[in-house]
């Protein structure tokens, strides 16, 4: 069976990270169109780069949950059949154990020189404007994908999701796209659907199944049912 397993920020929500957008409107207490969007980043960049200095800060002080754990098992498992796609910038899913995963909306960990091009692990903060290890400018932004700019990886996701037998959403709010018209992109081509979340999403009606809960609890029992079924 091939899978492809699309997470939001419900599946770090237990890690203690939080998600993308709460019940006030604020992102982590800032207006995300102040925070990540290339407009406020022109007008304000020591303000956009202190909010994810911050928020890289804070990922250095949380574990990844049964929820990651148990996707690196299936991984383990299906290896290439299981395509791990997630919207989350966080790296919970590698330190929990996947080595193959697509980072959609890019990496907290990584920082992308607007001079040269150059990408590179940064784990340190940015507000200094600290020089590019390949070019040496002081050009640094998060590479992280922010509104108005294009998701990485969409040609070999929408492959994925052609081929797959089974999409699986998890811990998605069914409010940002293009990631919440997967789950039609699925359907369209005669695929199965599978919805794990906390509560309703806007998209759960799409899906052929939904079931509501932790993501600690809901997935483990999933990736059991599907592994005891091969």
């Amino acid at each position: 069976m091939r899978i492809v397993v699309l997470t939001g920020a419900g599946v770090s929500a237990e890690s203690g990270l939080a998600t993308f957008r709460d019940a006030d409107g604020l992102w982590e207490g800032h207006d995300p169109i102040t925070v990540a969007t290339p407009e406020a980043f022109d007008a304000d960049p020591d303000l956009v780069q202190r909010f994810y200095d911050e928020r890289r800060a804070v990922l250095g002080r949380v574990q990844p949950n049964a929820a990651h754990v148990a996707l690196a098992r299936l991984e383990a498992e299906l290896g290439k059949n299981l395509y791990l796609v997630t919207q989350n910038i966080d790296d919970l899913h590698e330190r929990g154990g996947s080595s193959r995963v697509h980072h959609m909306h890019g990496r907290l960990r990584a920082a992308w020189c607007t001079a040269c091009g150059g990408r590179h692990e940064w784990t340190d903060t940015l507000v200094e404007r600290p020089p590019c290890p390949s070019c040496e400018a002081s050009a640094l932004r998060p590479d992280v994908v922010w509104f108005g700019e294009v998701p990485y990886d969409m040609d070999a996701i929408d492959q994925a999701l052609w081929a797959c037998d089974l999409f699986v959403s998890i811990g998605t709010s069914g409010l940002v796209y293009p990631a919440a018209a997967f789950v039609h992109y699925a359907i369209g081509n005669g695929k199965r659907t599978l919805e794990l979340n906390l509560a309703a999403s806007d998209g759960t009606s799409d899906f052929h199944e939904s079931r509501r809960g932790p993501a600690t609890e809901l997935v483990p029992a999933w990736v059991d049912e599907v592994l005891a079924a091969r």
